[in-house]
């Protein structure tokens, strides 16, 4: 999605308030929760729907 809208990592993470590290966390899939609120903010900077950035995955 980031790509799709032409976003740096870095830009958005400034954006949503969080810092470049852990927005790359989230971004590869690394993290194990998420906040709403982040959640939230991700999704209003990229105008997109969660579902558009979330993927599910059987362990």
């Amino acid at each position: 999605m980031m790509a799709r809208r032409k976003v740096a990592l870095g830009d958005l993470a400034e954006r949503i308030g969080i810092t470049p590290a852990n927005l790359s966390i989230l971004k590869t899939g690394k993290a194990r929760a998420v906040r709403f609120s982040t959640l939230e903010a991700i999704c209003k900077e990229l105008d997109c729907q969660p579902g558009d950035i979330l993927e599910y995955r059987a362990d």
